[in-house]
């Protein structure tokens, strides 16, 4: 995949190519009248962007691989999920071609494909870069994609996926501007406009989580974090789910006896319980927040901000941030809508199908 001046996903490969690249991964594990029945069902040429076909969503995460086909309504047809290979970027290319060969199985048709990645394709080199998935920097994964299927792939980052899935048909559907976040293990942010992903000049339309965090008088010690980008004081380190977490660990003073480590699911659920240091950690964790996205809404002025990940389960975001964010936004009044994201965890998927429009 290559980028245009606008930072729009681009397909990998030509229609010459469309009948090569049968991952051979695949074929070692088929019997060989289901091998010729997925190579003529390759030969023949995918839905074309705003055709009638099926389309394919992949979400490549750290942990796990979703897999999914959206019909010509939009609606699941197949959802499945398979353990994503660890520093091992040739299984990860290969369990990408299982899977999409199984998935095209299940909808009997020739599919378009679209991905998700915690990453970017660097419009420079077509490599890919900025992925905490660190195996994957560096590497030819449009190139290597479209050899493995035959055919044109697209490829945006995860949280681009997010914000296309929640613009196209869920929390912000008609909304012109759609500003999303992801708050969970990392942080991140993509943005839609008129229905397309905004990705930028140098692709990195979004990176809101690896801005320094806005301080606050003495609340944060930029020198307390280490980013994984190499970077110190990002916003992903404080506004992370382990980021959270390690905050409370700081301040709690080892004061409460605990069996085990306090994730941060567990930093609310104490929160919630009474315990007045998680309930300070999540105070400080909410200020953050609103300090940081109101950076973002004073660029850019969505029209919806959507929030996905982990984090945004918990009710009291949406109480807080309204009240919290004002005294941050550079204007009289503040009308943006901040909801959860319509299509939770498989918004993604749907938002890497949804590449093919």
């Amino acid at each position: 995949m290559r980028r245009d001046g606008t930072g729009r996903a681009v397909d990998v490969g030509n229609a010459e190519n469309e009948t090569n690249g049968v991952s051979s991964a695949n074929e070692a594990h088929s019997e060989p009248d289901q091998r010729s029945d997925r190579r003529a069902m390759r030969s023949r040429s995918p839905a074309q962007p705003g055709g009638a076909g099926m389309r394919i969503g992949i979400d490549l995460g750290g942990t796990k691989t979703e897999v999914a086909v959206l019909d010509r309504d939009g609606r699941f047809v197949l959802r499945r999920r398979a353990p994503s290979p660890r520093e091992d970027y040739q299984a990860t290319v290969d369990l990408i071609a299982r899977l999409v060969g199984e998935a095209e199985d299940a909808a009997g048709e020739a599919c378009t494909v679209g991905v998700g990645i915690p990453g970017a394709i660097s419009p420079a080199s077509g490599l890919v870069k900025n992925a905490n998935s660190s195996w994957l920097n560096g590497r030819p994964l449009p190139r290597d994609l479209q050899a493995a299927l035959g055919r044109p792939v697209r490829i945006q980052n995860d949280a681009n996926c997010l914000a296309m899935s929640e613009a196209t048909d869920g929390a912000a559907a008609g909304a012109h501007c759609v500003l999303a976040l992801i708050l969970g293990t990392g942080v991140g942010a993509g943005i839609c406009v008129g229905g397309q992903v905004l990705g930028g000049r140098n692709a990195i339309a979004g990176e809101w989580g690896h801005n320094p965090l806005p301080p606050a008088t003495d609340d944060i010690d930029p020198l307390l974090t280490n980013c994984w980008c190499g970077r110190r004081g990002c916003v992903e380190t404080w506004l992370s789910g382990p980021g959270l977490a390690d905050d409370f660990r700081r301040h709690d003073g080892g004061a409460t006896t605990r069996v085990a480590p306090v994730d941060a699911k567990g930093v609310f659920g104490l929160a919630e319980a009474g315990d007045e240091d998680a309930a300070a950690a999540v105070d400080r964790w909410l200020g953050r927040l609103a300090r940081s996205l109101a950076t973002a809404i004073n660029v850019l002025d969505p029209d919806v901000v959507v929030l996905g990940g982990g984090l945004s389960n918990a009710p009291i975001v949406y109480r807080e941030l309204p009240r919290r964010w004002g005294a941050h936004i550079f204007s009289d009044r503040i009308d943006t809508p901040v909801r959860p994201a319509a299509h939770g965890d498989s918004s993604g998927v749907r938002g890497a199908a949804w590449l093919w429009t």
